[in-house]
């Protein structure tokens, strides 16, 4: 998807104030507004910077457009973890009037995000929107669960009209089991309400840091396993690791490489555990002395073996 620079379509710089993007606005709004504007790209030059001045106006979306920068918004990233966003909604403009590069980032609306601000009236004041951040936890976190201290930042308009990052940390109870993708509700600590509304929630999207070991697919973990030659074709039984320490394992006899063992209910905990999937990859040993040459030798004279018998080669 190509990427639209809206600093370039507003003519801005990347660290101009709120103000410079609104007088910017107005003046290109005036120029291209289809009421005045008879040229046949008119229309289109005036959805252009309506689009643009829908997310630099915007701290948090100008936030979340600054962040992922123009190879991640090309790609339909998201931003990293850390960051705290209100749930979503557009300001003045029409969302059918935004391109698929803007929905991609934003969704299509009020409910463009997860848990998007409800606005919801309590009594004797207004609630205050949600928010949504995404933070990241070791794989461990999952298998022990307890208090962990999770910083967020949350883009906000400074004195001068620039936007700025302020930082938060709240400790938050994570439930052991708990899965990527999932929403922790921390009730009351979203947006301020309007007069004596309640405050909104904060949702924590959680997601997982790369681990040295293990991959995560869904609730399942997935182990690369090195293995000798002699314990792939003979068979033997190896200790492999698991986040909840080392097990033994057994191969079978006459594995090759690629082959996944299954340990059940190795995964992420949960009233129905993951698997772990141990999948072996032949290690040689390195030719690296006299010995072992001859060793590779008398196996290449003795044991009629074409690897690629297979191919018609």
């Amino acid at each position: 998807m190509q990427y639209k620079d809206y600093y370039q379509t507003l003519g801005v710089a990347r660290d101009a104030s709120v103000d410079e993007i609104k007088r910017a606005y107005r003046k290109l709004a005036r120029k291209y507004h289809p009421d005045v504007n008879k040229e046949p790209d008119a229309e289109e030059n005036f959805k252009n910077v309506s689009e643009a001045y829908e997310v630099l106006r915007d701290p948090e979306k100008r936030a979340t457009y600054d962040q992922l920068g123009a190879e991640g918004a090309s790609a339909g990233a998201r931003p990293d973890g850390g960051f705290d966003f209100h749930g979503g909604g557009y300001t003045e403009a029409d969302a059918a009037d935004f391109s698929d590069f803007f929905r991609s980032i934003f969704g299509d609306g009020m409910g463009g995000r997860a848990y998007a601000a409800r606005g919801a009236r309590a009594q004797g004041g207004m609630r205050g929107r949600d928010h949504v951040a995404q933070v990241e936890l070791d794989l461990e976190d999952a298998f022990t669960g307890g208090r962990r201290a999770v910083t967020l930042r949350a883009p906000e308009i400074a004195a001068d009209g620039r936007v700025v990052n302020r930082e938060r940390t709240l400790n938050v109870t994570i439930p052991k089991g708990i899965r990527a993708g999932q929403m922790l509700r921390l009730a009351g600590q979203g947006m301020p309400g309007m007069g004596d509304g309640e405050a909104g929630d904060l949702y924590l999207e959680i997601a997982f840091r790369a681990h040295p070991l293990f991959r995560l697919d869904g609730s399942d973990l997935v182990l690369e396993l090195p293995v000798a030659p002699w314990e792939a074709a003979l068979g033997a039984t190896v200790q492999a690791p698991t986040p909840a320490g080392p097990v033994d394992l057994r191969i079978p006899a006459g594995s090759n490489s690629g082959r996944r063992l299954r340990l059940r209910g190795r995964g992420i905990p949960g009233e129905q555990p993951g698997d772990l999937y141990a999948v072996l990859r032949i290690v040689l040993p390195p030719a690296d002395d006299a010995d072992a040459r001859e060793l590779y030798q008398q196996m290449a004279a003795r044991m009629a073996f074409n690897p690629r018998a297979g191919l018609g080669v």
